[in-house]
């Protein structure tokens, strides 16, 4: 399978005409890639109906991502009209480390990253092997089952909430609040959405509260990251009760979704491409490649966003302060200025500077993580289930921002 070829100049010319971000037709969500090949090539810098722009190219977004003087990732002016200043939402994503600069981003990242160390990481691993080999277990007894809730929804949330020391029999919520509140950050959510955004953050920080009280009562000893974060490992100035909460929250959403759409889009990839499974099956190592290329070619969070804050050009085009840009990942990460062949799956590929987690100083703090996940995720369930076929019934998240399945049928002999 690979994606639908370059649209003809006219068809080209008529789908940057057509393209609303806030009235994506229902073909979009399917494989929106004509479109952004079509936008890349004619109007890179897109301005769209509400005055804002839309970025495609590769090096416009790289050297939009790691230039902290021009461009502000603080989303306040845009929450503001969009949930309302005084609604759960609008605290939530104006205090998440995502959406915020220096020195506010400086500090959390800082005590996030600190916690993460290489040897935490490693811990993961004979846990994880557990998992994936469980996981796998109960899938072929099955016989038919469903990629995304039965294998790539349940590791995210065992890791997160293994590093978040969240107890197991407390995770079963989780999982619908984050996609609630992170669906929110859609470019036009209905009201319906928004209301289930809203009330999503009001039960998950009544459960973090709780969680944190706790910790609090049992510091001595602990080492998951919320009691890291609460002892301020890193001696700098400690969070605020606020700013815990709602970070918390940020890295259970955060450590979720991207994450369960990594490793359900990679394994769709690898099952649609028998040419790139028997590869790696007769190349192991290639896992770390494999995994780079699926973040590359299907990249599980598909739009990021800038504010101008002082005058810049970008593309040879001049922009003023309070313009607000899209950067267009997905876009990005099939630019063929930068990626040779960049409609090809190629599981062996290398370089492959993807902006999958962003770049600069911004950059995924917990990628270190994911990348674990899906390397793991993906060689455990192509070893232990090597015969597995794709069913029809595929349905892609509706969803522009995070680009995953909300099921994926499958067989395993």
């Amino acid at each position: 399978m690979q994606s639908a070829p370059e649209a003809a100049p006219d068809q080209a010319d008529a789908l940057v005409r057509a393209f609303d971000l806030e009235r994506l037709p229902e073909s979009f969500f399917a494989t929106p890639y004509r479109t952004y090949a079509a936008l890349r090539s004619r109007a890179p810098l897109h301005r769209c109906a509400d005055g804002s722009y839309l970025l495609t190219r590769y090096a416009d977004l790289d050297a939009v991502y790691r230039d902290r003087g021009h461009f502000s990732a603080d989303k306040k002016a845009v929450f503001g009209p969009k949930f309302g200043e005084d609604s759960p939402l609008y605290a939530h994503h104006t205090t998440s480390l995502v959406f915020s600069d220096p020195p506010y981003h400086t500090r959390v990242r800082r005590q996030i990253v600190g916690a993460l160390t290489p040897g935490a990481i490693r811990s993961m691993i004979p846990g994880l092997e557990g998992l994936i080999e469980g996981l796998c277990a109960a899938a072929a007894a099955r016989g038919r089952f469903d990629l995304i809730e039965d294998f790539a929804a349940a590791i995210p949330v065992e890791v997160i909430g293994n590093l978040l020391g969240v107890p197991r029999e407390e995770r079963g919520a989780l999982r619908g609040w984050s996609l609630a509140i992170l669906g929110a950050l859609d470019p036009a959510p209905p009201p319906a959405a928004l209301e289930r955004g809203h009330r999503s953050v009001t039960e998950f920080l009544d459960f973090t509260r709780a969680l944190v009280a706790d910790r609090r009562r049992h510091l001595r000893g602990a080492d998951d990251l919320v009691s890291r974060l609460i002892r301020d490992e890193t001696g700098g100035e400690p969070l605020t009760e606020h700013e815990l909460l709602h970070n918390c929250i940020f890295l259970l959403n955060a450590g979720h979704e991207t994450t369960t759409n990594l490793i359900g889009n990679g394994l769709y990839l690898m099952l649609s491409h028998p040419d790139a499974c028997r590869r790696l099956a007769a190349q192991p190592a290639l896992i770390d490649r494999a995994v780079e290329e699926c973040l590359r070619y299907e990249s599980p969070n598909q739009l990021g966003n800038r504010m101008v804050i002082a005058p810049v050009e970008i593309g040879g085009q001049r922009f003023e302060p309070g313009t607000y840009l899209t950067l267009c990942i997905g876009a990005a990460n099939r630019d063929p200025a930068e990626f040779d062949d960049a409609e090809h799956f190629d599981v062996g590929r290398d370089p492959n500077r993807h902006l999958a987690f962003a770049a600069g100083g911004h950059a995924c703090a917990g990628m270190s993580v994911a990348r674990l996940e899906g390397q793991l995720a993906i060689a455990g369930f192509l070893r232990h289930l090597p015969r597995v076929t794709l069913l029809d019934g595929a349905v892609r998240n509706r969803r522009a921002r995070f680009r995953g399945f909300a099921t994926v049928p499958v067989t395993a002999e």
